[in-house]
Parts: structure tokens; C-alpha cells; sequence
């Protein structure tokens, strides 16, 4: 591998994708905001921030970002509305069919301690009109469940989470996202 620090980008078209940026500077990634295809050359991953997924997939389709996502084939993030927008329903990139606002309406945000695979503290999640997963492709790995319902998976290359990690200052799945990264670059070497 080269030495250098992750370069990953994060989709900025609307959404909280600056609490990603600071959470990946933080775990000491090199951060580049992502609004036409042209910025995802050279990255080494790409985050789907949560926000408002209509907006985001009809501002992804204008600037030809769609397609360019489903081309990339570094590992990717997808937080809440990342999530869907990565299902089987939109770009196709996980295994997964959601469904939208599916706890409710903003009022009905909330947080919850989750069981992380291989941790034992608990992640604090920040489920804000968040989706739910109503089917699970084979394959694809359960990496926590809120209530028995899966809210953070990993289809291969894809890290998805029902939640805002990014809104918390336990850095855990941005974490794991890197380790997926440098698997990845470490592969490429």
C-alpha cells in the first residue's frame, strides 16, 4: 500500500454530509465532497449521507451522479437515506428492499443503544424518520438489529446503516467503513 491517508469522497448534494466529512477527518481520512461524477476519480471510497432520499436521487440523476455511483467500485457508506438510495429499488448496489420513513414522521426520531457484531459497548443510534429494511438478500450480513429489525448490513462491498452514525462522536462504523477501504487498497496493491 502506499502510506497515504484514505481518500474518501461524500456525496454533497444535500443531507448532513458535513458531520460525515468531520467524522472521516476525524478517523483520519482525506475527505472530498462529491457533486459531479468527475469527483469520484481517484477516491478510495464514497459515503451516502443521509438527508431527504427524493431530493438526493433526483439531484443524483441531474448531474449524472446515478450512474456514476453505480460504476464505482470502491466500498461505499450509505447512512438512512444512503441506504435507500443504494437499495435494490434505486441504484442497485445492496441487497436490500426499504422502506421509507418507516418509524414515522420526524417527530417519531429517536435513539437507541445498539449491539454492534464483535463489540461489546453498545453504539448509540440516531434514527431520524428512518428507513427499515423489509427484506434481506442472501449474503448479506447483519452487523446490528434494533428490536430484531437489521439496521446495519454489509453486502460485500457496501456498509448500510437505518441510522445517522456521523451524528454521534463514537466513531465505530466509520471505522469499520475504513477497514472495508483499505481492504479494499490493499487488495489493489
Amino acid at each position: 500500500m502506499d502510506g497515504r491517508p484514505a481518500r474518501i469522497g461524500v456525496l454533497a448534494l444535500q443531507g448532513a454530509f458535513r458531520e460525515h466529512a468531520f467524522a472521516l477527518r476525524r478517523a483520519g481520512a482525506e475527505v472530498v465532497e462529491v457533486r459531479l461524477p468527475a469527483d469520484l476519480d481517484g477516491l478510495d471510497g464514497l459515503v451516502v449521507p443521509g438527508g431527504e432520499s427524493t431530493t438526493i436521487t433526483k439531484l443524483a440523476r441531474i448531474y449524472g451522479l446515478d450512474e456514476a455511483i453505480r460504476r464505482f467500485t470502491e466500498p461505499i457508506l450509505g447512512t438512512c437515506a444512503g441506504m435507500i438510495l443504494l437499495d435494490r429499488d434505486h441504484l442497485g448496489l445492496v441487497d436490500l428492499e426499504v422502506e421509507r420513513n418507516a418509524y414515522g414522521r420526524q417527530v417519531a426520531s429517536f435513539e437507541a443503544d445498539l449491539e454492534l457484531a464483535g463489540e461489546a459497548e453498545p453504539f448509540r443510534g440516531v434514527f431520524i424518520r428512518a428507513p427499515r429494511v423489509r427484506e434481506v438478500g442472501e449474503g448479506v450480513e447483519v452487523l446490528a438489529e434494533h428490536r430484531g429489525e437489521p439496521v446495519l448490513l454489509r453486502d460485500g462491498r457496501v456498509l448500510v446503516a437505518a441510522f445517522h452514525p456521523e451524528l454521534t462522536d463514537d466513531p465505530r462504523v466509520h471505522e469499520r467503513f475504513l477497514e472495508l477501504v483499505m481492504e479494499a487498497k490493499s487488495v489493489r496493491a
